[in-house]
């Protein structure tokens, strides 16, 4: 078998029957990021000692019977988790030597499990962006094309399991960060419903919005990350207190797709079908469409009509949120600080102005913008009001249907630099994914097809508040009967 390709489920049924050590496995991973890495600047951080420890540590469990689903499994750790005694920078240079003295919520439950953490991953710098291209560390590139972008900001991630890189890895979603580079680079990505997975740990961009979720090949090997990744937290205010499904038991039901779809009433939002799609991806959606109404679903049109508000409501409230989370690093009790200040105002201004890049101090600017006297009112205020008519839109649409199906991105991979000229077409990347993040539901992208330029395409399902289960079955039911996600990024 070859191991850059395996999934999650082989490597852990490979692991527990012997037939490949952790030890091993770890480092087939290890090697491939020194050969690959300098290419795809995929990884910031590699932590080989750690994650051979690890290694040995899951195969002393694995022989004495005591392993799980994830015991031994190399995962890759996107750079905004904190993660004691290894570097975590949010790919700024404000945080560019930051070694947390704690570990977060997420990472110690996949730690517990036996994850092999292998490194972290690169991203847009503190999740603000679309491309992976405002890192202090450099641009990631995708697999598929090295001249394009993976999608962002959960760029590095994605790019590390589409290059075979890692088995798996944590992407974190604020407004399409998991599904539009999953998208981009042919793999699946699950933003999971708002509070399903605690943000303990996770550094803040908007804490309203902000989500982790699993980045892997298969819906299946998403289920079984999420898995150990969802529950309540104490430690997270904003957790849900609600049991968690054992999704991978659900998906490992002796059902045929058929049977999982038989029914299924999923809905398509009208809205979402704009001139601005690329006739590629308006293609594949319509025969991914096709496949599921061929499995016995039915689908049928319905309306969102708050969608066109989403991408300006988004853009006052995430900055805002920015705004007031980065206030924290001023220079004085962690991160970067100038060297030889005249004072502490100066301090304050040369430690922000040099240790965060343009597109966090032009999110900070705008946030601090709507926040302020006079426009907060005028902004913030009307831009809450928006939000809830957005949720009110999806509680609307699911009293008709059970899932929403839509493109996750209106256009394949653009090229490295492409947009960096124009702000507001890099934010376009992300329209149909930010209403999602804005109502906090669940959503799942997986490929469903590629362009004449051999660029990956997704399509994204959408579903009830913590209705992770229907969307997964739904997920898996479309990959049992397509082949989309088994194509490779390598040779």
């Amino acid at each position: 078998m070859d191991l850059a390709s395996i999934t999650l489920k082989q490597a852990a049924d490979l692991l527990r029957q012997r037939t490949v050590s952790a030890v091993e496995l770890t480092q087939f991973f290890l090697d491939r990021i020194v050969t690959h890495n300098p290419e795809l600047n995929a990884f910031i951080t590699v932590d080989a000692e750690g994650a051979l420890t690890a290694a040995r540590q899951a195969d002393a469990r694995l022989a004495a019977g005591q392993g799980g689903p994830l015991t031994g499994i190399p995962l890759a750790v996107k750079d905004l988790f904190c993660t004691k005694g290894v570097r975590t920078t949010c790919a700024s240079r404000m945080l560019a030597n930051f070694t947390p003295p704690y570990e977060s919520t997420v990472t110690r439950r996949l730690q517990e499990a036996g994850m092999v953490m292998l490194g972290k991953t690169n991203m847009d710098e503190f999740a603000m962006g679309s491309s992976n291209e405002t890192s202090y560390f450099g641009p990631v590139r995708n697999p598929w094309d090295r001249s394009r972008t993976p999608g962002g900001s959960s760029g590095g991630s994605a790019a590390a399991v589409a290059a075979g890189l890692c088995v798996a890895a944590l992407g974190t979603d604020t407004g399409g960060s998991i599904r539009q580079p999953a998208s981009m680079t042919g793999i699946t990505g699950l933003k999971p419903t708002y509070g399903r997975v605690s943000r303990f740990g996770m550094i803040a961009f908007a804490s309203s919005l902000d989500q982790a979720g699993p980045m892997t090949r298969t819906v299946e090997d998403a289920a079984l990350l999420l898995q150990a990744m969802a529950g309540h937290d104490p430690l997270d205010a904003t957790s849900i207190d609600q049991p968690v499904e054992d999704y991978g038991s659900l998906l490992a039901q002796d059902k045929g797709p058929q049977e999982r779809m038989r029914g299924l009433r999923i809905g398509i939002p009208q809205e979402y079908y704009t001139d601005g799609m690329a006739a590629a991806v308006r293609k594949s959606l319509e025969e991914a469409i096709r496949v599921f109404q061929d499995l016995g679903a039915v689908c049928q049109p319905v309306a969102l009509p708050c969608t066109d508000y989403a991408i300006p409501t988004y853009y006052i409230i995430a900055p805002a949120e920015a705004s007031s989370n980065l206030a924290r690093y001023d220079g004085i009790r962690f991160g970067y600080r100038c060297e030889q200040p005249a004072d502490l105002a100066d301090m304050f201004a040369r430690s922000r102005s040099e240790g965060f890049g343009a597109e966090v101090k032009r999110r900070i600017m705008l946030g601090t913008y709507v926040l302020s006297s006079g426009y907060y009112d005028a902004f913030y205020r009307k831009a809450q009001k928006v939000r809830r008519l957005i949720a009110d839109d999806f509680q609307a649409a699911f009293t008709q249907v059970d899932l929403l199906l839509t493109p996750t991105a209106p256009e394949t991979a653009f090229r490295i630099g492409e947009k960096n000229a124009d702000p507001v077409k890099m934010y376009l990347s992300d329209i149909f994914t930010i209403n999602v993040n804005l109502a906090g539901l669940p959503a799942l992208s997986v490929p469903c097809g590629w362009d004449a330029q051999n660029l990956p395409i997704g399509l994204q399902l959408i579903g009830r508040p913590l209705q992770e289960g229907t969307l997964l079955s739904a997920g898996h039911a479309f990959q049992q009967v397509t082949a989309w996600h088994t194509r490779r990024a390598y040779e």
